[in-house]
């Protein structure tokens, strides 16, 4: 499926919530911040996965510190590779992003942090302190 099929299934409520996962998401984020401006992108994704948890009955899911710190870190990767990228090419040079369980947001959060209401509700910086 391309990019625009995803978003577009993903949008309209049809993509398969019991086969949408982690990398789905991350695929998905991929493909809006390469269609859209990236504050244009942040607003878009983030409304389309509310709407999506919710349509699943599951609305309390949605949680933006993760979904933002993940767009965010999406963004800046494919900055850093400073040429178009296609997903697979992303993937391959970024596996660090596509693993859920003691991913890449465990280095920059503590757990509390990401577990609470508040991190659910509203963006908050990374709060991880990294030994030098």
């Amino acid at each position: 499926m391309n990019g625009e099929q995803l978003i577009q299934q993903f949008e309209d409520g049809t993509a398969p919530a019991a086969s949408f996962h982690h990398i789905d998401h991350v695929r998905l984020a991929f493909e809006y911040l390469s269609r859209y401006p990236a504050l244009e992108a942040l607003e878009n994704f983030s409304a389309a996965l509310k709407r999506f948890a919710a349509s699943q009955g599951k609305a309390q899911r949605y949680h933006e510190t993760i979904t933002w710190a993940y767009l965010l870190l999406i963004r800046e990767r494919i900055a850093r590779a400073g040429r178009g990228l296609t997903w697979e090419e992303f993937a391959e040079h970024n596996p660090d992003l596509l693993s859920w369980k003691g991913g890449v947001l465990a280095t920059l959060y503590r757990q509390e942090t990401l577990d609470s209401d508040l991190a659910r509700t509203v963006f908050i910086l990374p709060d991880q302190v990294i030994a030098p």
